[in-house]
């Protein structure tokens, strides 16, 4: 199903069960704005080659808008729309004074050398920068990006702006980032599921965890849960599926993906089938990647008996439907992966303060 059919399927039925009259179900249905740009770099072999980016601003009656910025090739005006929308739910949920917002790039990061995602992110920022800001809509990373790509925005804004460090969260520490933040979604995900699993008489050491997608999320979930005594027992990213019947070695696991390796080449593991890896038997699945992927056709054969959303919308109603008939208890994205959100908060709220605070500080150094 449609990512944007989603999520606002979701919404109308929660207005149902809320009592909510439609004139207000339409009007929060509705983003506050929505933008298209197209962005032409020079490549590095000296050709031209153009992008559509997007910057979708859906609610701001609780605060500055925020959300994330994904560089990916299936990137659209309806994805990005679905994201602002459940980036609106999160923060309320989470009770941060932020709105929702996403923006998003339609291209392969993989494919583009640094210097041709930098020249990207600096012409989105141009076309944009007029719409973001410390007040009014708060970019951060997603995926696809991260710390470096925030670290553009920041420079390419300030050039418009002046130096405005709180523009963005998710920045490299030396620019006003927050210690903490790369991990800040995963270590959500950890904390979580341990209280899900608290609520059911059980705990994460000791039960077994199948973990969808190897990036930012999925990597620090994994590393966490295994601190605790989790038993991850199976992963999968882009390059492939592996297992370990008995415990994956997540450290060693690491260092092999830091040295360049793949996860499929891992040696103390064996290869499985990716469309399986959300089948395996479980305790609790742990999907991290795309949205969509927990669907009618693979929801009846679903073996866990607890699935966190890492990722965003990655459960589709129908399947949603399936999985609730078959007993398996599923913690929403916009509370699982909360965690990213709240370390941004913080982060902002640190830099304002900071910069607050620098005429003061220069005065009394000054005597």
């Amino acid at each position: 199903m449609n990512a944007l059919a989603a999520t606002s399927r979701n919404f109308r039925q929660a207005t149902r069960l809320l009592g909510l009259d439609s004139k207000l179900e339409k009007s929060l249905l509705i983003p506050f704005r929505e933008i298209k740009v197209e962005c032409t770099i020079p490549k590095d072999d000296g050709t031209l080659a153009s992008f559509v980016g997007f910057r979708v601003q859906h609610d701001n009656s609780r605060g500055p808008m925020k959300g994330g910025i994904r560089y990916h090739p299936e990137v659209d005006p309806d994805e990005v729309n679905a994201l602002a929308q459940l980036m609106t739910w999160k923060t309320a949920v989470a009770a941060v004074p932020y709105g929702g917002a996403k923006g998003g790039i339609g291209c392969s990061p993989g494919e583009l050398s640094r210097s041709e995602l930098e020249r990207l992110t600096r012409v989105f920022t141009q076309k944009i920068h007029d719409l973001i800001g410390t007040h009014t809509d708060v970019p951060a990373p997603d995926m696809g990006t991260n710390s470096q790509t925030m670290a553009w925005i920041l420079d390419e804004y300030s050039k418009f702006h002046g130096h405005s460090p709180a523009v963005v969260t998710g920045k490299p520490i030396d620019l006003g980032g927050s210690l903490g933040r790369d991990a800040a979604t995963g270590r959500g995900v950890m904390c979580a599921t341990e209280a899900l699993l608290a609520e059911h008489g059980k705990s994460i050491s000791g039960s077994t965890f199948v973990i969808q997608g190897f990036g930012n999320v999925g990597s620090w979930a994994a590393q966490l849960i295994h601190e605790k005594g989790g038993k991850v027992i199976a992963l999968g990213d882009a390059t492939g599926s592996i297992r370990n019947k008995d415990r994956l070695d997540i450290p060693a696991l690491m260092k092999h993906i830091n040295e360049g390796g793949a996860l499929k080449d891992f040696h103390d593991a064996e290869v499985i089938d990716s469309a399986e890896l959300l089948v395996h038997q479980c305790d609790v699945l742990i999907p991290c990647a795309l949205g969509g992927v927990l669907n009618r056709e693979n929801a009846p054969h679903v073996k866990a008996k607890f699935i966190i959303e890492g990722a965003n919308h990655p459960t589709d109603p129908e399947a949603d439907e399936i999985l609730a008939k078959k007993g398996v208890t599923l913690l929403p994205d916009i509370y699982a992966n909360s965690g990213g959100v709240i370390v941004s908060y913080f982060e902002w709220v640190q830099v304002i303060h900071c910069n607050m605070l620098l005429p003061t500080i220069s005065f009394h150094n000054s005597h």
